[in-house]
């Protein structure tokens, strides 16, 4: 059996990034049905950037096929914009967005 602060140590979530990654916002919300995260960025993103979820129960790596601003698609999105990425899992609000 572990000692106590080993076994806590391995549940709690650690947000610490890489040096290669950079915070660029977070999930607003999850819409299942379609498999779409809506963002608030706090940094600009391209169409094929590589972009990492992360939060208590998410780590999800996905290239940026391509987003929406208000159902139009863009090719890149700054800082204060709020967009939509089509993505192959489950994400959850306030999960963290990184760019690798």
């Amino acid at each position: 059996m572990y000692p106590p602060l080993r076994i806590l140590a391995s549940l709690t979530y650690d947000s610490e990034m890489s040096e290669q990654e950079t915070e660029i916002g977070e999930v607003m919300t999850y819409y299942a049905n379609i498999g779409v995260a809506a963002i608030e960025l706090t940094s600009g993103v391209n169409v094929g950037d590589t972009i990492i979820f992360r939060g208590f129960t998410t780590d999800l790596e996905h290239r940026v096929d391509s987003m929406q601003i208000e159902h139009d698609y863009v090719q890149e999105a700054k800082a204060g914009d709020q967009i939509g990425v089509k993505i192959p899992g489950k994400v959850r609000k306030s999960d963290r967005v990184y760019k690798k």
